[in-house]
Parts: C-alpha cells; sequence; structure tokens
C-alpha cells in the first residue's frame, strides 16, 4: 500500500477514535487544526469517558460551550456542523429545557446562554422556537435594565457637553471652563473673578449631532459581542440626537438598523459562523456616511480578515484622513483577553484607528469620549486598557 494512503488512513482513525488513539499512536503526525477537530469531538461526544464533554462538564450557559459552537466551524463543512450541532442541541438537554415553561423562572441573564441558542438557531425545533426567543427576551431586558441608564446618561451628558454656545442661560453655564477663560479677570481686592466671557453647554438639537455606525463580525467567537452590541445599539437608537445603524457581516453584509429597536430581532437575524470579509463590510459602511467629521464608526471584530487586507487599509486610511472617528473593538465582553489578528490591528493603529478589547461597563464611556472628540487612547489609558501598539509603516 502507498505510505501516503497509509498514513491517510491511520489519521482519520486517530481522529475518529480520540483522545486514546492520539496517544497510543504517538508516530501519527497530527497538525495543529487536526488537534482542534480531535478536541472538538471529544467534547461533544466525551470519548474519553472522563465526563469533561459537553453534557458531562458544562451547561448550555458555558462560556465553553459557546466557545465551542464557534469552533467547530472552522475545522469542519457546513454539513457536518450542522450534525454536530442537532447532536449538542440534545446532549446539553436544550429541547428538555425550552419544553418545560417553568424553566423561564430561574433562568439567570446570562450571555453566554443566548450566545449559545444564537448559534444553534437553525437547528431549534419549530416546537421550542418561541420559548427559545422568550428566553433570550428574559436576558436582554436584565442586560438592559443593568446597561441602559449608563449608556444613556454618557452619551446624553457628552452630547450636551459636545457643543457650546457663548450666550448661555444660568443653567446653561458651564463653571470650569467660564472660570479657566476668565482667570485673567480676577479681582485680587475684592477677591473676586468678573467674568467678562461666559461658556455654556450646548443646547438640544433639533437634529443628530452624531452618527454612530456599529459594524458588527459574525464569526462564531464574537457572539457575546454581538449581545452586548445590539442591546447598547438599541439604547443609542432611542436617543433622537444620534442616528445609529447596525451592521453585520461574515463574507456578506447585513444591515439591521431597521429591526435595531428589538434586540432580540437583532439577535435571531444574526447567522453565526461562516468566513470573514472586514474590507466588503467597511466598504459598505463607508458608503452610509455623509457627516464625515460627526460620524462615529466602531468595527467590532478579532481582525482575522478573510477579504482583501490591503484595500481594507486603504478604506480604513481613508475613512480617518476625511474625519470619522474610526475604533476597533477586539472584543466587546467580559471573556477576557480576546484572540485577534496582532499584525492587522498593528497596522490599523499605525493609521490612527484604536484598537482595544472593551467591557460592556467602560463602553459608555468610550461612545461619550468619542462623542467629546477626545483621543480614544487616551482615554483607554486613563482605563488602564491596553491598546493594540501600532506596527511599522511599509516603507519605513
Amino acid at each position: 500500500m502507498d505510505n501516503g494512503l497509509e498514513k491517510e488512513r491511520m489519521r482519520r482513525w486517530v481522529l475518529a477514535l480520540g483522545d486514546e488513539a492520539v496517544k497510543s499512536c504517538p508516530d501519527v503526525a497530527l497538525s495543529e487544526d487536526d488537534l482542534g477537530m480531535s478536541e472538538a469531538l471529544s467534547l461533544l461526544y466525551d470519548r474519553s469517558g472522563d465526563g469533561r464533554g459537553l453534557r458531562g462538564g458544562s451547561g448550555s450557559s458555558s462560556p465553553r460551550v459557546a466557545r465551542w459552537l464557534g469552533d467547530i466551524r472552522k475545522y469542519f463543512p457546513s454539513t457536518m456542523v450542522r450534525a454536530m450541532q442537532k447532536d449538542a442541541f440534545d446532549r446539553l438537554n436544550l429541547k428538555d429545557m425550552l419544553l418545560q415553561p417553568e424553566m423561564l423562572d430561574s433562568v439567570q441573564p446570562d450571555v453566554n446562554l443566548v450566545s449559545t441558542l444564537m448559534s444553534l438557531n437553525g437547528v431549534i425545533p419549530p416546537e421550542t422556537r418561541e420559548t427559545a426567543r422568550l428566553v433570550v427576551r428574559k436576558v436582554v431586558e436584565e442586560l438592559l435594565k443593568q446597561l441602559e441608564e449608563p449608556m444613556r446618561s454618557a452619551v446624553s451628558g457628552a452630547l450636551n457637553r459636545a457643543v457650546r454656545n457663548r450666550r448661555p442661560r444660568a443653567s446653561e453655564i458651564d463653571w470650569n471652563r467660564t472660570i479657566q477663560a476668565n482667570l485673567r479677570h480676577w479681582q485680587e481686592e475684592y477677591h473676586t473673578l468678573v467674568p467678562e466671557t461666559l461658556i455654556g453647554y450646548g443646547r438640544k438639537a433639533h437634529r443628530p449631532q452624531r452618527e454612530v455606525i456599529l459594524c458588527i463580525d459574525q464569526s462564531g467567537s464574537m457572539a457575546s459581542s454581538i449581545v452586548y452590541s445590539s442591546i447598547f445599539g438599541a439604547v443609542m437608537a432611542s436617543l433622537p440626537a444620534v442616528k445609529t445603524r447596525l451592521v453585520v457581516f461574515d463574507t456578506s453584509v447585513v444591515d439591521l438598523t431597521e429591526e435595531m429597536h428589538d434586540p432580540v430581532d437583532v439577535l435571531f437575524g444574526v447567522q453565526l459562523g461562516g468566513g470573514t470579509d472586514i474590507n466588503r463590510a467597511v466598504g459598505y459602511c463607508q458608503s452610509l456616511i455623509t457627516d464625515p467629521r460627526n460620524t462615529i464608526m466602531v468595527l467590532i471584530s478579532d481582525l482575522y480578515e478573510g477579504g482583501v487586507e490591503r484595500n481594507l487599509l486603504q478604506r480604513a486610511n481613508e475613512l480617518v484622513q476625511s474625519g470619522v472617528q474610526f475604533i476597533t473593538l477586539l472584543a466587546l465582553s467580559n471573556e477576557g483577553s480576546p484572540f485577534y489578528d496582532r499584525a492587522l490591528a498593528g497596522k490599523l493603529s499605525a493609521l490612527g484607528v484604536p484598537c482595544f478589547a472593551c467591557t460592556p461597563d467602560i463602553f459608555p464611556g468610550m461612545m461619550a469620549a468619542a462623542i467629546r472628540r477626545e483621543d480614544v487612547c487616551l482615554w483607554a489609558a486613563g482605563q488602564g486598557v491596553v491598546t493594540a501598539p501600532a506596527s511599522a509603516k511599509e516603507g519605513a
């Protein structure tokens, strides 16, 4: 038998049999992807029998489950992914859970549970689909209670202070700036300051003061980021002074702005997985911009680009040069340090696009800083957030 065919046959057997076969066949060379495939299969089917599988070691809201549901798309064709998702749906006991109305009373506001249901959206049986929506809605409503007021206050406050007027009413006076502008008018004899110039906060505008575009990668690893983005997007969409758009993408681009008022509709409209064409998504967002100097574009992605990187960098440079505040969030979640393309992050940073991971609790502050046109990198440093270092420009 041909030696190459024999090696491939042994490789397939090792992958089929799992961890024990890997240990007992050290002569069979497995690539990094092969090891990832073996781990994914072992987690689903608990082939080692040690309880580490999805059923024995993880609940349906485990971060490991959400990550696993994203990882399998990297290693297996779509037909096999769907079969594995069906098996996962059964092994996680999700069908039984969704068929029990009383379980709704015990649902905790768990983003990972929502991520799991989003990932399995395509295999949820019709008889349990409405219950799945109720579960997601309950979690979304709990998260809105936590996040809506901080977001609304931060953005509204920043907008009110973003525009200055020189003839303020008494309630509109910005005393800190007024005092700074009039220090030379200090009257030593009377120990008082006589202001000649009053500086006030801007009055409420009758049209949007800022345009915000949230451009979200819908690859499996970004599931938690999509949950939080949809919630923050819904809050900003309710503010008349902000014109907000929500765009999601893989290799295609979907504009979900019309559904943004209801985060649940957004989450069930997302198709997790597939390839990634960031360049195409940024190009679409670029076409939406009518007032660059008043536009904030937030790209939420791990930056593993499947499109044309050179074109993406060219678009990013055009956006920055036109006056758009372009920010890249490598994650918007509480899951710790994300995996991302460090090389591309460095190239974007060199163009003036800050790249960093952001937790939901500081996202409102980040948006407020952008609205005030502050240096977002300096703001991040003040929060103890590490931004991706700029790489050397080509030809430098």
